[in-house]
C-alpha cells in the first residue's frame, strides 16, 4: 500500500469518503458519506436523549407540567397546603419534599425505586416518592412521616416499632412504618410470610427483619381484635 493510503495522526477512516454534495445520498464507492453518516448521528441522539415521560405522559401530565411552569401548583402534604411556585415538571415528589418542604424525614435512598426509604402515601395509598413526580400529585393527599405522629402521640404502629426494636441505623425505618401503614389497608393475608412479601419492596440493610414483622403483625392484631 502506497503512502498515500495511509492515515495521518489526525485522520479519520471517513475522512476517505467522497463527500455527497446533496441530502446526505450514498457517496460514489456505495458506502455512507460522512455528511450522511454524521445526520444519522445527529437524528438517533435526539431519539436517545428525548425524556421517556415527554414521550409516553398523557394529557393530564402535560396539563398539570404547564400548570407547573406558571407556578400555580400547589401540593396537600399533612393536611396543610403549599404553593410550590415555580415547580419544574421533573422536580419528583421526593425532592419537592426534602428540599422544597424541608421534611426531611422521608429519605433518599437508592433514588430508584428499589429501597422504599422514600415511602409516603398519596391518597391512603403507599408509594416510592422517587419515582413520582410532583406536579402529578396537585390536589391529592400526601402524607409522610412527619404527618403519621408526633413524639407525644406515636402511631400505634410507631410505638410497636419502638416496641418491637424494628429498626437499627434507623435510615429505612420511616419507608418501613409508611409501607405498614398503608397495607393495614391492604388485603393480605394473616401469617408473617404475608407480611414479608407485602412489604417485600422495603429494604432493610442492618438486617432488622423479624422485629419489623413482629411490630406490624402486633398493630394487625390489634385492628383485628377492635373490629
Amino acid at each position: 500500500m502506497g503512502d498515500e493510503h495511509r492515515l495521518g495522526p489526525d485522520q479519520h477512516l471517513l475522512d476517505l469518503e467522497p463527500l455527497a454534495e446533496d441530502k446526505g445520498e450514498l457517496s460514489l464507492a456505495g458506502r455512507v458519506s460522512r455528511r450522511s453518516f454524521l445526520s444519522g448521528l445527529g437524528a438517533a441522539g435526539l431519539v436517545v436523549s428525548a425524556s421517556p415521560l415527554a414521550i409516553a405522559a398523557t394529557p393530564e401530565v402535560q396539563a398539570t407540567a404547564e400548570e407547573a411552569g406558571s407556578g400555580t401548583v400547589t401540593l396537600l402534604v399533612n393536611g396543610k397546603k403549599y404553593d410550590m411556585g415555580a415547580l419544574e415538571a421533573r422536580v419528583t415528589l421526593l425532592d419537592a419534599l426534602r428540599e422544597r418542604l424541608f421534611l426531611t424525614g422521608t429519605k433518599k435512598g437508592c433514588d430508584h425505586g428499589q429501597c422504599g426509604a422514600c415511602t409516603v402515601h398519596v391518597d391512603g395509598r403507599r408509594v416510592n416518592s422517587c419515582l413520582t413526580l410532583a406536579v402529578m400529585v396537585a390536589g391529592k393527599q400526601v402524607t409522610t412521616i412527619e404527618g403519621l405522629g408526633q413524639p407525644g402521640n406515636l402511631h400505634p404502629m410507631q410505638a410497636a416499632f419502638v416496641e418491637h426494636d424494628g429498626y437499627q441505623c434507623g435510615y429505612c425505618t420511616s419507608g418501613q412504618i409508611m409501607s405498614a401503614v398503608a397495607l393495614l389497608k391492604e388485603p393480605i393475608g394473616p401469617t408473617d410470610e404475608d407480611v414479608q412479601h407485602a412489604m417485600a419492596g422495603n429494604i432493610c440493610r442492618c438486617g432488622a427483619y423479624p422485629n419489623i414483622v413482629a411490630a406490624v403483625q402486633q398493630v394487625r392484631g390489634h385492628a383485628m381484635n377492635n373490629v
